[in-house]
């Protein structure tokens, strides 16, 4: 090969290179999107042992784009505050009565950066009975036997969103721990029920995680088999697409609410304020998202979508 046809060879390549961007910079088109909050909560895959995850061990996709991760902030010492409301359906069964000292317990052990709220359902509606407040005492005063009256929730989901609509917004985390036996006397049973999917999305809106604990409730519904089935089908829908658990053991009331609360507990202080770059839509909305680490034994818990505003005209 003589020198004009090296030269000349040498300028193609080049020219051919200079079309070709890094991978760093294919890896996500929304890299410069809004930035995007979403509390997580870092579980263990098995055993309790919870592994310390930090932002770059963080992956965050919408779809098959992976999202830049701006930020990973630990909730505790100065950022630990927490709102938490302990949601009673009146419409279960006295037997719960039998867990007050447990659900007491639970209140009183949470940390002085946590404000307690207590409410019970009736009627469609959260009765809000102590309003949040550090002193944790007084909350626990609030705890009470329940009515035990079918008739006193329309819906447990109707009580949720009620309780979501009227929670102001702030800067620390908010979650609710239900107690109910998620049976819908309003809409009754199957797949597809609009108020579970309305008071989800009521949740993801205002970054709100759910817990549930599954507790029988009074009437034919509360023993009917097809019902109680259903109704613990709803709560884990709502916790896990809240970034959320729920809780139950069979159709029956558990022994003891112990075990659920030592376990949310734990997860309460394994969570951060994850920050992304999301990828936006010519409108704003609800978009799907996954978190993923390769961190062994951990995995990331968050809701399953969040809001997103519209991209730029």
């Amino acid at each position: 090969m003589n020198r004009n046809s090296i030269v000349l060879a040498l300028i193609v390549i080049t020219t051919l290179l200079a079309g070709v961007q890094p991978l760093a910079a294919q890896e996500s088109p929304s890299s410069a999107g809004p930035a995007v909050n979403l509390v997580a909560t870092v579980e263990a895959r098995h055993g309790s042992n919870v592994p310390d995850v930090t932002r770059d061990d963080v992956m965050v996709y919408q779809g098959r784009d992976r999202d830049k991760v701006t930020g990973w902030l630990p909730l505790q010492g100065d950022h630990a505050g927490l709102q938490l409301f302990v949601l009673f359906d009146d419409s279960s069964n006295i037997s719960l009565g039998s867990q007050l000292e447990d659900i007491r317990q639970f209140v009183s052990a949470q940390p002085a950066t946590t404000k307690i709220g207590v409410a019970y359902m009736q009627n469609g509606t959260a009765q809000v009975a102590q309003n949040l407040t550090n002193d944790h005492t007084l909350a626990a005063k609030a705890l009470r036997l329940p009515l035990g009256n079918p008739g006193a929730s329309a819906s447990p989901y109707f009580s949720l969103g009620d309780l979501i609509k009227r929670w102001p917004e702030g800067d620390e985390r908010r979650e609710v721990l239900m107690i109910t036996d998620g049976i819908d006397r309003f809409w009754g049973s199957g797949s597809g029920n609009p108020y579970v999917d309305t008071v989800i999305e009521q949740a993801q809106r205002a970054g709100i995680i759910v817990f549930a604990i599954y507790t029988p409730g009074e009437g034919h519904y509360g023993h009917s088999t097809w019902r109680v089935n259903w109704g613990q089908n709803y709560l884990s829908q709502v916790a896990d697409e809240s970034g959320g658990e729920a809780f139950y053991l069979g159709y029956g009331a558990p022994v003891s609410f112990a075990p659920y609360l030592e376990d949310i507990t734990r997860r309460l202080s394994h969570q951060y304020l994850l920050t992304f770059l999301a990828k936006p839509e010519k409108k704003a909305g609800m978009q799907k998202v996954k978190l993923q680490t390769e961190i062994p034994n951990a995995e990331l818990v968050s809701a399953d979508r969040v809001y997103v505003p519209a991209a730029p005209q």
